[in-house]
């Protein structure tokens, strides 16, 4: 059973930014010619968090304590 401190620690890793908002903002206005709200940090954080997770559960699956370049889904493109 996990510790207090780590399940406080897992929450709060659940709430941090992933995401370097300034390079996403950048990224986003040279590409489009868009603005950026805040807000999708916090999105893209929530996407980065469960493409981690599917990574660790596939490493696991393969009895390894590494996640690898393998193991991060491809991404969808539109």
């Amino acid at each position: 059973m996990a510790s207090p401190g780590a399940a406080l620690q897992l929450a709060d890793a659940e709430r941090e930014v992933l995401i370097v908002v300034s390079k996403m903002k950048k990224y986003i206005k040279d590409r489009s010619g868009f603005n950026c709200s805040d807000a999708v940090a916090d999105m893209l954080s929530d996407h980065v968090r469960a493409i981690c997770d599917d990574a660790i559960r596939t490493a696991a699956k393969d009895e390894r304590k590494t996640v690898l370049d393998r193991d991060v889904p491809r991404p969808v493109r539109r």
